[in-house]
């Protein structure tokens, strides 16, 4: 015997109930937590960023050191 699935708006709400259940499970990080890593980020961003334009120079000059030769 074949079970029938419920409808769909039960389906729905069915998926809303879970997730509001599983937001309560969710434990937040304090805003100076959230501003801690967010300069983290920001600071990994810029040091990154300036190797990749350090190298980019690099490989351009010598780039340019072959051509021009």
């Amino acid at each position: 015997m074949e079970r029938s699935k419920p409808n769909f708006f039960a389906r729905i709400a069915n998926y809303f109930k879970e997730v509001k259940s599983e937001l309560k499970k969710v434990v937040w990080p304090s805003l100076k937590k959230v501003r801690q890593n967010t300069l983290i980020v920001i600071l990994y961003v810029l040091i990154v960023g300036l190797v990749i334009w350090a190298l980019d120079m690099l490989f351009g000059w010598g780039m340019a050191f072959f051509i021009n030769r």
